[in-house]
């Protein structure tokens, strides 16, 4: 009888070790973060430190501060625009350079018409400082020959006082060699610039159109540097070619 109720007792005690290491061990708890930490990747500030004194009187400074209000004037308002490079005197001068060396006909513009004044000082205002110094001094000796033989400028000579200054500068030469002496060599550049820039200009563009030399669209011309708009209103489309035919002028 005591031997049966202690092998009951045992095959009791080992069932309740069995059920006892069966039981799942209890889940470790996340602990809650604390209220004055931040996310991963910044730095952990107490709230009160960030209104510190110092930052709170910066931060009112910042949001007071106004942009003083800087009145503006237009240019114009103050003074007039220059527009040019040269001088009036020597611009006065150029373009009557331009007048006598280039002359209009047969239905082509003159170096006036096409704008060639205005152009070559745009030109040479944005050259080299010795061609710069070519036209200024060249000018500036024409206007002194004028004044020295009639004693008047050289803007207000006529066409035959204009010839008898000119012509005695005026030499032959081949290209890229113009003469080497100072004021012969003024008078061939320039007379060849006038030419060029006359021939290469919208307005002998046209004329070259509405004779049938050239085709419209067809061919390179300078562009006005600030065109109004009465050019586009003036020219309008380009009309249909004409027939080509030999033409009298070169």
């Amino acid at each position: 009888m005591k031997r049966r109720d202690f092998v009951k007792g045992l095959a009791a005690a080992t069932a309740t070790g069995v059920a006892l290491g069966q039981q799942k061990p209890p889940q470790a708890t996340t602990p809650v973060p604390a209220t004055s930490t931040v996310d991963q990747g910044t730095m952990a500030v107490s709230p009160n430190a960030a209104s510190s004194a110092p930052a709170q009187t910066r931060m009112q400074q910042m949001a007071a501060f106004r942009s003083p209000n800087i009145p503006v004037t237009l240019p114009d308002v103050v003074a007039s625009t220059d527009t040019h490079y040269f001088t009036a005197v020597r611009y006065a001068t150029l373009v009557h350079l331009c007048e006598i060396l280039m002359p209009g006909g047969e239905g082509y513009p003159t170096a006036l018409q096409a704008d060639t004044p205005q152009f070559l000082d745009f030109h040479v205002g944005g050259s080299p400082a010795d061609r710069q110094a070519m036209y200024n001094d060249g000018l500036d000796r024409l206007n002194a020959d004028s004044m020295k033989k009639y004693n008047v400028a050289f803007a207000k000579t006529d066409a035959k006082q204009a010839d008898a200054i000119i012509r005695p500068f005026l030499k032959a030469w081949i290209n890229d060699h113009p003469p080497r002496e100072k004021h012969e060599r003024f008078i061939a550049l320039a007379h060849r610039d006038i030419r060029t820039v006359t021939m290469n200009s919208p307005a002998w563009a046209t004329a070259a159109e509405a004779s049938g030399e050239r085709t419209p669209g067809v061919g390179l011309y300078w562009a006005p540097i600030d065109p109004g708009i009465e050019k586009w209103v003036s020219h309008g489309a380009p009309k249909a070619a004409a027939p080509l035919t030999k033409q009298a002028h070169s």
